[in-house]
């Protein structure tokens, strides 16, 4: 079973401006990306860890508990510098 700490100290590696997707996490990890999506939504310490910068496949800003949910979570990607547009990220910022 793959460790929250473990995949949440992954997250420290994505660079400003980029973001990854549950999907190439759970690949990476060798689980699925739902058990992915519950590390993110048990993160005790989003702002140590940036689960934010994780998206759908597909780009898409699927999926943020922390307070404000998705409307924030935009918010704090547009900081990055991480344009939105019709509800996705750019692809050419998804680290697979």
């Amino acid at each position: 079973m793959v460790s929250s700490q473990e995949v949440l100290e992954f997250l420290l590696t994505i660079p400003k401006g980029k973001v990854t997707t549950y999907k190439a996490l759970a690949e990476r990890f060798h689980t699925h990306p739902r058990a992915i999506a519950s590390i993110m939504k048990h993160n005790s310490l989003p702002q140590k860890y940036p689960c934010y910068k994780v998206v759908a496949a597909d780009g898409k800003l699927s999926g943020y508990s922390g307070d404000g949910g998705v409307k924030k979570k935009k918010l704090l990607l547009e900081k990055e510098s991480i344009s939105i547009e019709n509800g996705k990220v750019d692809s050419s910022l998804i680290m697979h």
